[in-house]
């Protein structure tokens, strides 16, 4: 990028270099501990791209600290059906629905939330790629580098999810609860007013339209295949 003055970039980077948060929401302040190894990748990422703007004043850096991006483009064209077992809330739930699994694995639901699963912020992926958009129009005119979190500021939990789902797809999503698995953690949402203020960026997008998206997907892949 140096070698053709190439100095602007909008580095995807993650929620999970907060690690287990200390307060919620969760602000840019908010100090950084990664407790998994794709955490602690990011957060590595980060420390580089900092330097470099410490180093020479010309380039210009957004990290963009995703919380849970879900969701499909809405023509139905684009979306996410990984091959193997997901690891994510989302497609395991669709691939539940549509059958290509037996039942979904909620891993825990004595956490200190509203129904005891885990709660996250789930953010659909076209109001990511807006914020994309947002992040390079603000860089125009800043320099250095910066942090903003992506997310919406409300927690959903897994049980919120699966009815959500259901909603979307008209179907049964059969489930069973299981141990925590070590290393998740029980809640994380984020503040998100820094994105507002300063890429004039707001999620719009809510979690109905984040399963009914994923859905239509799903079921347009299934009756192509």
């Amino acid at each position: 990028m140096k070698a053709t003055n190439v100095k602007t970039l909008v580095f995807s980077s993650s929620a999970t270099v907060y690690g287990d948060p200390q307060y919620l929401p969760i602000d840019e302040d908010h100090p950084t501990s990664a407790i998994n190894a794709y955490g602690r990748s990011k957060l590595h990422i980060e420390e580089m791209l900092k330097d470099i703007t410490n180093s020479d004043d010309q380039w210009k850096i957004i990290s963009l600290r995703y919380f849970n991006p879900v969701g499909a483009h809405e023509s139905g064209l684009i979306g996410e059906d990984p091959n193997g077992l997901p690891n994510n809330l989302m497609p395991y739930l669709a691939q539940v629905a549509s059958g290509k699994l037996p039942h979904l694995k909620v891993f825990g639901d004595d956490y200190p939330t509203s129904d005891g699963t885990g709660v996250r912020d789930y953010i659909h992926v076209m109001d990511l790629a807006e914020a994309h958009m947002a992040g390079l129009a603000y860089l125009h005119s800043k320099s250095r580098y910066s942090v903003m979190n992506l997310g919406t500021g409300l927690g959903v939990s897994v049980m919120q999810m699966i009815s959500a789902y259901k909603k979307a797809c008209g179907r049964d999503v059969s489930f069973e609860i299981i141990g925590r698995r070590n290393g998740d953690i029980g809640e994380s949402y984020a503040m998100v007013k820094k994105a507002e203020k300063q890429l004039q960026w707001k999620s719009s997008r809510s979690l109905d339209k984040c399963c009914e998206d994923s859905w239509r997907y799903i079921a347009l892949k299934n009756y192509q295949d």
